[in-house]
């Protein structure tokens, strides 16, 4: 969950012209402003975590930004070609950017007063347990110079302490390891569909390998294999005869029912446990019939449930 500081001394840097920045006469349209959130706080506190989290939530985030940069990052994705711009921006903008943190705080009033709608979420944590981040990956802090960690650490709550003043959220991870720090990060952003599990249900065909993603594996070859009915061989269980077929075989619904409610708890668990994708591989012998017949099934089902659910079907159109 620590960070990795970089106590370097940062390059030299150029404002990019022509990239329009935020003033305080500037406004917005609001139907072209991205959300921006601002990432702060301790070194070491878990921002790098912070960020990982928002990029799995399709953020676009940018990390050791450079205050001044802000402005000229959040223009450029409201008035750039339409491919560019990013609905949510995160930031990441700490005490690595050296003199360039200072301006932090006039950079965020001036977003303010044009209309730009930004949050701040500052990580924290105690002395002890920075220490000890410290000390385990053997780095300096970016701050202590010739002193000691501790020095660096008090240092940083000075420079720190307008900011944290302004923060929007406040997240203390001294007793957080990274999946609760991910849980409280996702609450403080998440909309909607943020919470939701993405599930793939892929179809494919043991003779050609279970997919190496799976995560769970169901085999439908204990149905009876369309392949050998002549009108049916064909075609594929993407069709309504073989659908129906394969369907209407004894066991086949009262397989999918008790399949997809088995499903539901295990689901759920994912979802408090941080995992956000899961594959449901579906197999059969060649991945044609009663395999994609199943999965379609099953991806009904669980679409029907609230989940989102997309299908593909691995090795239809093989030999």
């Amino acid at each position: 969950m620590s960070d990795t500081p970089q106590p370097a001394e940062p390059s030299p840097m150029t404002v990019p012209t022509g990239i329009p920045a935020l003033d305080a006469a500037t406004e917005l349209p609001r139907v072209n402003a991205p959300q921006v959130l601002i990432i702060t706080g301790m070194s070491g506190a878990g921002r790098t975590r912070a960020a990982a989290v928002l990029e799995d939530l399709d953020w676009y985030v940018v990390d050791n930004l450079p205050a001044q940069m802000l402005q000229h990052l959040v223009g450029l994705l409201t008035t750039g070609p339409h491919e560019s711009r990013a609905q949510r921006v995160a930031a990441v903008i700490d005490v690595r950017g050296r003199g360039f943190f200072s301006n932090l705080a006039q950079v965020i009033s001036d977003m303010r007063d044009a209309g730009v709608e930004y949050r701040v979420l500052f990580l924290d944590a105690s002395d002890e347990v920075l220490v000890r981040r410290y000390e385990q990956v053997r780095r300096p802090h970016p701050l202590q110079g010739d002193g000691r960690i501790l020095d660096g650490i008090a240092e940083e709550r000075l420079v720190l302490a307008d900011i944290r003043e302004r923060a929007d959220t406040i997240i203390d991870t001294s007793e957080l390891n990274v999946h609760d720090l991910a849980r409280q990060v996702r609450a403080t952003v998440a909309g909607e569909t943020d919470e939701q599990l993405r599930v793939t249900v892929v179809s494919f065909g043991f003779k050609y390998g279970i997919p190496l993603d799976a995560d769970h594996v169901v085999d439908m070859r204990f149905l009876a294999n369309p392949y050998w009915i002549t009108e049916l061989r064909h075609l594929s269980g993407r069709d309504a005869p073989v659908r129906d077929y394969v369907l209407g075989l004894p066991g086949a619904q009262q397989f999918i029912d008790r399949y997809v409610s088995a499903l539901e708890p295990v689901l759920a668990g994912y979802l408090n446990e941080e995992k956000r994708y899961v594959t449901i591989a579906v197999g059969c012998t060649g991945g044609k019939h009663r395999s994609v017949a199943v999965s379609e099934a099953i991806a009904g089902r669980l679409r029907d449930a609230g989940h989102l659910v997309s299908v593909a079907a691995r090795d239809l159109g093989k030999e």
